[in-house]
């Protein structure tokens, strides 16, 4: 009989190297408990693969067993990734992922793609660590060296895409980062001891066809909560959300300029996976349009760790046990994000939209061609922003100004949006410019960033609704308050935001029943 479960919301006890306890590794694994998908993968001694503890195949001895606390780290103790469970398709390990610590940071750019065409000295010099120290770091913490977590990274995409997809192996290899189809065959043959057609289900198709991807996430996950937040916040003409989908134009994708789209829902049956349908984008953008929707949709959060920190505050405990799948709803661009908080200073969402919807139809690229239902144009560039008439729009001539500042500062490098800042970096760069302030740093840090500990103390909706008493609560003493909660405070916002609009919302009228004859 499977071993129960462990709970979801009690710290688990690690090893120096991140693991979880071998107890809580062999109660997850026998459970296929899909709440740790990604926070170990289990090595098989006897048929040198590995897999996650999800996986369906019947389960080895524990002799046999060893964990790994990533899948870089079980490669480069010459493991091959199981053809059944498909390790490509676990989440992200979120405890390494977010946050300011040096490794979170460097990872974040590995994903960026920095390794593809840097050595490792500059990663080290990005993180403000030397070389040798960031090595260090890497295997005492994740078990393998940044260049190993870039490689298996690389490969586990090349992988996805040759099973899910009928791209050829030429664009596969393109996709995957790698310079040429001779480096794709000879990395993937020494890695996994095949060559990359043996994975082949489907023939070649043509290009310009929709791909879909399975992106899986950690459960729980509350997905009409996230495209109910989306939803009160999309732009018409930019963005289409809908109790079931969130689609989006995204361009320019292809070489003559013509912009794609996609569309992001549930994963037909119980898989913990999103959906992601792609149309009209190329190759080499498809790892970069990954791992933004990843982190719009925060598909590598682990709602385990991120509960146990807030459920100690007993305000806090009741939100987490209402909507345990609350994730963090971080946006597709983030100028994008940086206009909606500007001109969302001390107005309402709903007002925020309208002026904001004003902005992209006058000054966005209008697409020459229908892409899909709702679909029209682009948001602006910077660049027209920089200097663009804003009369007219419904904005103050501060916040106007305020606008264009900020535009001309992405232009001039002044702020911007580079993954190894840490959020005090970001904060003092941005409240530099005339007309930002704490709260809107902290809210484009938030939706821009998906920086988990943000947290605009300025809110008024926060400063309400923490006590809960109809008080309303100083910006400083609710920073203090909020201190218990990091390095999670952006999710403690994401709930108590949620809390306010539910009460905002008055419940449905009752239906009047028809009396009947007997």
């Amino acid at each position: 009989m499977a071993s129960p479960a462990p709970s979801p919301s009690t710290p688990m006890p690690s090893t120096p190297e991140g693991l979880p306890t071998r107890q809580v590794c062999e109660q997850a694994r026998l459970s296929r408990d899909a709440r740790f998908d990604g926070l170990f993968f289990t090595a098989v001694a006897t048929t040198g693969i590995y897999c996650r503890p999800v996986c369906p195949a019947p389960p080895p001895k524990p002799g046999n067993i060893t964990y790994y606390p990533n899948a870089a780290a079980a490669e480069a103790a010459g493991y091959r990734p199981c053809l059944r469970c498909r390790p490509e398709l676990a989440p992200g390990d979120g405890a390494w992922r977010r946050g300011d610590a040096a490794v979170a940071r460097a990872i974040k750019l590995i994903h960026e793609g920095l390794l593809a065409e840097a050595p490792v000295a500059a990663l080290a010099e990005r993180v403000n660590l030397g070389e040798r120290q960031l090595r260090r770091l890497f295997v005492e913490r994740l078990g393998a060296s940044p260049q190993g977590v870039h490689g298996t990274r690389r490969l586990l995409f090349a992988k996805q895409l040759l099973t899910e997809t009928d791209l050829s192996i030429t664009d596969i290899a393109m996709a995957a980062g790698f310079g040429s189809l001779r480096r794709f065959n000879t990395s993937f043959k020494d890695a996994y001891r095949m060559a990359p057609r043996e994975l082949r289900r489907r023939p070649a198709a043509s290009r310009g066809e929709t791909l879909v991807l399975r992106l899986g996430y950690r459960p729980p996950y509350d997905l009409p909560a996230m495209l109910d937040f989306l939803r009160g916040r999309a732009l018409p003409g930019v963005e289409v959300v809908t109790g079931a989908s969130y689609r989006r134009v995204i361009a320019p994708a292809l070489p003559d300029g013509r912009p794609g789209w996609l569309r992001v829902g549930a994963w037909n049956g119980d898989e913990p996976a999103l959906k992601l349908e792609l149309h009209g984008v190329p190759p080499l953008q498809l790892q970069a349009v990954v791992g933004r929707i990843r982190r719009m949709f925060d598909l590598d959060a682990d709602p385990g760790v991120i509960a146990a920190t807030l459920e100690a505050d007993a305000r806090l405990r009741p939100l987490l046990r209402r909507h345990p799948g609350l994730r963090l709803p971080s946006g597709w661009d983030g100028f994008e994000i940086a206009v909606r908080a500007i001109i969302g200073q001390q107005i309402s969402v709903a007002a925020a939209r309208t002026v904001t919807s004003r902005i992209a139809q006058r000054f966005g690229t209008p697409v020459a061609t229908p892409l899909a239902e709702g679909l029209e144009h682009l948001f602006p560039t910077p660049a027209a922003l920089a200097d663009a008439d804003l009369d007219g729009i419904g904005l103050t001539a501060a916040r106007a100004g305020t606008l264009r500042t900020v535009a001309r500062a992405l232009l001039d490098g002044q702020v911007d949006f580079r993954p190894e800042q840490t959020l005090q970096e970001f904060v003092e760069r941005w409240t530099a410019l005339p007309g930002i302030g704490p709260w809107t740093a902290h809210y484009v840090a938030l939706r821009a960033l998906a920086h988990p500990d943000a947290f605009p103390a300025d809110d008024l909706v926060l400063q309400k609704m923490l006590p809960g008493d109809g008080s309303r609560m100083g910006a400083r003493a609710l920073a203090a308050e909020a201190d218990a909660w990091r390095p999670w405070r952006a999710y403690a916002v994401i709930h108590l935001w949620r809390q306010a609009s539910e009460q905002a919302t008055p419940p449905p009228a009752p239906v009047a029943r028809r009396r009947t004859s007997p």
